[in-house]
């Protein structure tokens, strides 16, 4: 007998809401329960923690990381398109090579700014 349809799906759905409960249950029933006051204690780098924990940071590592975010998530669209290149071309002529050349054109114009808004500067 074989599921299709609505019964496939009824029984994936099924599967992936009962999965999670069952796993929390198991860990529960075979876990050692040996709590201890060192097991209580707060842990950070083998050391008490001092001061606040709540400390603000400069603006350059936000603009470093919203930058590295920009390039990677290029990166991620330029891989597929490369991939397929052969494929595109046969099927759309020029036009998929002028459409990367505009999102190529953006990302430099994105670069270019940031390197004027001095973003790139580690001071």
């Amino acid at each position: 007998m074989y599921l299709t349809g609505y019964a496939m799906l009824l029984l994936l759905l099924l599967f992936a809401g009962i999965t999670p409960f069952l796993l929390m249950a198991i860990s529960q029933i075979v876990q050692i329960k040996n709590p201890t006051a060192l097991k209580h204690s707060v842990y950070e780098s083998g050391m008490t923690p001092f001061g606040e924990a709540h400390v603000q940071f400069d603006v350059k590592f936000y603009m470093y990381a919203l930058l590295f975010i920009l390039f990677d998530i290029e990166t991620v669209f330029l891989f597929p398109w490369a991939v397929a290149f052969d494929t595109l071309v046969k099927a759309g002529g020029l036009y998929p090579i002028v459409e990367m050349f505009i999102f190529i054109g953006i990302l430099v114009l994105g670069l270019v700014y940031a390197w004027r808004r001095d973003a790139l500067k580690w001071q």
